[in-house]
């Protein structure tokens, strides 16, 4: 709560979410069909990649699970066969999701109440899990707290919420699960949620960029030092991927949205169906190989915002090129 109040000290006005939709609708649609190029290499595929049954047997315990990514990560492994318990403090938000993904699963669906930063809340929150479903296989560390401010605005509480809900939250769930399993010596897939600003920073969201940069070097370490109890760690780390929850308090005025797909070199905002596929498939045993990795999600931003030319390819049409050469001819000659 801390959090979202100092949104107000920032100067932050929340408007309706209807401001919004028009531009990620068109923000999230794939770059143009070209004919010289037939349908896009970008074209996003939004069912599920796994075959039925991949998670059969399997348990999931997702933080973070009532809305955006969660929800989505948690409606995949449902449909995939896994049993899920879904973990966050809004019991009413709960409650919702667990109805509507029961009306579109098989699968057992239940949830826990618990703050992720009380310890006692996450053993209680295991304890429900342990006895409807068994011990976990599949965790998912999702839950996150995030705030638009300048740093120097930013109140004492405002940044040890952020990094209480993300870094200790994040830890005490991992080490409390981990726990569990070594000591009932069962194997576990871990997978944490991070964000691509974690390894560049970025300004205006320091606490979060710091949580999930601590976030990632533990999922290195913890990869390193639990292979031998067969627990498995990775982590995503996802660009611009619209959720309701989230970019009603980033993005409030809606125009920070509208420059996104502009930067992109995929020309669109990811999908939480692309963002489910890749975190099913690090949590599924075909990627059983792939241990204490930090997968960048993001249609390519990063590399395209970290070149120093990069901006060329928003400048100059491909026959500019032809005039530059020559220019560079010219000038060669008179030296």
């Amino acid at each position: 709560m801390a959090a979202l109040r100092s949104l107000t000290t920032c100067g932050a006005r929340y408007l309706k979410l209807s401001i919004l939709k028009p531009v990620v609708a068109t923000l999230c649609q794939p770059l143009s069909t070209d004919a010289e190029f037939g349908n896009s290499a970008f074209q996003p595929k939004t069912t599920p990649m796994l075959p039925p049954g991949t998670f059969s047997n399997k348990t999931a315990f997702i933080t973070g699970g009532g809305t955006g990514l969660g929800k989505s990560v948690a409606s995949s492994l449902a449909f995939l066969g896994a049993n899920v318990l879904l973990i966050s403090r809004r019991e009413e938000v709960l409650k919702q999701t667990c109805d509507e993904l029961r009306k579109v699963t098989r699968s057992q669906i239940d949830y826990a109440v618990a703050d992720i930063r009380d310890v006692d809340a996450v053993r209680e929150a295991l304890n429900i899990c342990s006895t409807r479903f068994g011990l976990p296989n599949l965790i998912v560390n999702n839950a996150a707290g995030n705030l638009l401010c300048p740093s120097e605005r930013l109140s004492p509480d405002a940044f040890s919420s952020v990094i209480d809900i993300v870094l200790k939250g994040t830890g005490i769930v991992t080490l409390e699960v981990a726990k569990a399993l070594i000591k009932a010596k069962q194997s576990g897939t871990f997978l944490c949620v991070s964000t691509v600003y974690a390894q560049t920073g970025s300004a205006f969201v320091m606490p979060s960029a710091a949580a999930k940069a601590g976030v990632e070097t533990m999922v290195k370490s913890l990869a390193a030092e639990w292979g031998k109890y067969h627990l498995r760690l990775n982590a995503v780390a996802p660009g611009p991927i619209y959720t309701e929850d989230a970019f009603s308090r980033l993005d409030p005025t809606g125009q920070f949205t509208k420059e996104l797909g502009k930067r992109i070199p995929a020309g669109r905002l990811g999908l939480m169906e692309e963002f489910a596929n890749l975190a099913c498939y690090l949590l599924s045993d075909y990627s059983s190989w792939i241990n204490g990795e930090v997968v960048r999600f993001d249609g390519g931003e990063t590399p395209a915002i970290a070149g120093e030319f990069n901006i060329l390819t928003r400048l100059l049409k491909d026959n500019d090129w032809d005039s530059i050469a020559l220019l560079a001819k010219s000038t060669s000659k008179s030296t």
